[in-house]
C-alpha cells in the first residue's frame, strides 16, 4: 500500500531506466571484446565448459591462499581458482580446493611439487583427478536452440492469454533478452566463471522474470477497463504503483536468502548464489522500471503508425500505393468485395423503396437534422455514399470498412481494447416496442387508473 500513494511517473523515468540498463550491457560487452583480443575468450568458462584439473590439497600446518596461488605459478598456472574449505577437526587455511583448466594428465607429480613449496601436504587427505569438458560444443548449442523455442512458445502463449496483444508478448520478449544480456555483461566485468550452475540461473532467472512481468501487465489489462477515459500512459504508470509492493517484496525476500548463501554457502554455491543475484536484481528491476512502461512506448508508437497509416489512405482516396504486386491484388480484390457491398446495399434500398408505407401501427421516428446558422459554412462529410440509409429508428448503417477508414474505432484503440458491447434498449425492435407501448397506453399507471375506471359502482 505505500507505493500507492507516491506520486511517481515511472513511465516517465523510461528513458533513464534504459540509458543504465544500456550502459551496464554495453560495458559488458566491451569487457567481453577485450578478454577475446587478450586472452582469447569472450567470458571465463568453468571446468565444465573447459575441462582441467581439481586438486584437493591438505596442508600439515596453516599457510595462505596467496601462498597457494605463488607455488602454481612457478608451473605456469595463474587461472587457478583456490578456495578454503573447513572440515572438522582441520584448523583454519589448512585445506584448499584448486581448479584450473591446465589439463597435467599424467603429470601429477609436478603440481605436487609446486604445491610442496607452500607448507608440508597431508597425501593421505589430498587428492587430484583430470575433469573432462561435460558440456560440449553441441550441448551448447541444443541449449541455445531450446532456450529460442521456450521464449517463442512464452512470446506466443501471453499474446494469446492478453487477447492476441501482440505488444504484452513481445515486450515480455525483450526483457528477458535484457536481463540475459546484463547477466553475461556482469558476469564479465566480475571475471567470474560461468559454468553449469550459471545456465541453471539463467533459466531459474527467465522463469521468476516473466512471472513478475505477467503480474504487472495483468493489472494494466484489468485497469483498461475500471478506467475509462484516461490516458494510457496514465493507466500503466497506476498499475506500476499497485503492484510495486508486491514485486519489491518478493523481490526482497529472495535477495535476503541469496545474499546469506553468497556469503554462507561456500565456494560449491557461491558462483550459483551470485548468478541468481544478479539475474533476479536485473529481473526485478527491468519488471518494474522497464518492461510495463516500454508497453505504453509501444502504443503509443503503435497509435501513431496507424494514424499516419489513415492519413495516408485519406491522402489516397482509401488505397495507398501498393509495394507489390501481392499488395496490388489484394487491393483489387478489396475494391471489388467493396463494389459487391455497395451494390447489395443499393438493392436493399430498392426493395425498401418498393415497399409501401405502412397505415398502421406507432409512427416511427426520423432522426432529425439540425440546421447550421445562417452564414456558417458546412463542411461536406467525407464518407458519402451511406447518407441514404439513416434509417427511421434513429441509427445509421455504417460498413465497418468505413468506420475502420474513418477512425470511428479510435476510442476502443486508445483504451487497448475493441469491445463489443450490446445495447438492447437502442436496439430498433425495443424502440419500436417502447413506442407503440407509449402510444396505447400500457404502462403500469395508466393500467391501474383504467382498471379503476372501469370497475363498477
Amino acid at each position: 500500500m505505500f507505493f500507492r500513494r507516491l506520486n511517481w511517473n515511472v513511465v516517465g523515468w523510461f528513458k533513464t531506466v534504459s540509458a543504465i540498463s544500456y550502459a551496464i550491457i554495453i560495458a559488458g560487452a566491451l569487457m567481453i571484446a577485450y578478454n577475446l583480443v587478450v586472452h582469447h575468450y569472450p567470458i571465463k568458462l568453468g571446468l565444465s565448459f573447459t575441462g582441467g584439473t581439481d586438486v584437493t590439497v591438505k596442508y600439515k600446518a596453516p599457510t595462505t591462499a596467496d601462498a597457494v596461488r605463488a607455488a602454481l605459478a612457478t608451473v605456469n598456472v595463474t587461472d587457478a581458482q583456490v578456495n578454503t574449505l573447513t572440515k572438522a577437526g582441520d584448523d583454519a587455511n589448512e585445506r584448499f580446493t584448486i581448479s584450473t583448466q591446465v589439463d597435467f594428465g599424467d603429470q601429477t607429480s609436478k603440481i605436487w611439487n609446486a604445491l610442496a613449496t607452500a607448507g608440508t601436504i597431508d597425501r593421505t587427505q589430498s587428492s587430484i583427478e583430470a575433469v573432462g569438458p561435460s558440456l560440449s560444443h553441441e550441448y551448447l548449442i541444443k541449449a541455445l536452440e531450446a532456450l529460442v523455442i521456450a521464449i517463442g512458445i512464452q512470446f506466443g502463449y501471453i499474446a494469446f492469454r492478453f487477447g492476441w496483444n501482440y505488444i504484452f508478448g513481445l515486450v515480455t520478449v525483450i526483457a528477458l533478452l535484457r536481463d540475459a544480456a546484463m547477466m553475461i555483461g556482469i558476469y564479465a566485468l566480475a571475471q567470474k566463471r560461468a559454468d553449469d550452475a550459471f545456465l541453471a540461473a539463467v533459466l531459474t532467472v527467465i522463469g521468476y522474470s516473466v512471472m513478475d512481468t505477467i503480474v504487472i501487465l495483468d493489472r494494466i489489462r484489468e485497469n483498461v477497463r475500471l478506467m475509462p477515459g484516461q490516458s494510457y500512459d496514465a493507466i500503466v504508470n497506476t498499475s506500476i504503483l499497485q503492484t510495486m509492493s508486491r514485486s519489491v517484496n518478493t523481490l526482497a525476500t529472495v535477495v535476503v536468502t541469496l545474499v546469506a548463501l553468497l556469503a554462507f554457502g561456500g565456494a560449491s554455491l557461491q558462483n550459483f548464489a551470485f548468478a541468481l543475484l544478479v539475474g533476479i536484481c536485473s529481473g526485478g528491476y527491468h519488471s518494474i522500471f522497464y518492461s510495463a512502461p516500454l508497453v505504453a512506448v509501444m502504443r503509443d508508437r503503435q497509435l501513431k503508425d496507424a494514424a499516419k497509416k489513415r492519413e495516408e489512405l485519406r491522402a489516397s482516396g482509401g488505397l495507398r500505393a501498393p509495394k507489390s504486386v501481392a499488395e496490388a491484388r489484394a487491393q483489387e480484390k478489396d475494391a471489388a468485395e467493396r463494389a459487391a457491398i455497395l451494390a447489395a446495399r443499393r438493392e436493399r434500398r430498392s426493395e425498401k423503396k418498393s415497399v409501401p408505407a405502412r397505415t398502421t401501427g406507432p409512427a416511427r421516428y426520423k432522426r432529425k437534422r439540425v440546421a447550421p446558422p445562417a452564414g456558417t459554412a458546412v463542411a461536406e462529410p467525407e464518407y458519402t455514399e451511406y447518407d441514404e440509409d439513416v434509417l427511421e429508428y434513429g441509427h445509421e448503417e455504417i460498413d465497418p470498412l468505413d468506420a475502420q477508414r474513418a477512425g470511428l474505432h479510435d476510442e476502443q484503440l486508445e483504451l487497448g481494447h475493441e469491445e463489443i458491447v450490446l445495447n438492447l434498449e437502442d436496439h430498433p425492435i425495443a424502440q419500436e416496442f417502447a413506442a407503440h407501448e407509449a402510444a396505447v397506453g400500457h404502462d403500469a399507471k395508466s393500467a391501474d387508473e383504467h382498471g379503476a375506471a372501469a370497475k363498477p359502482e
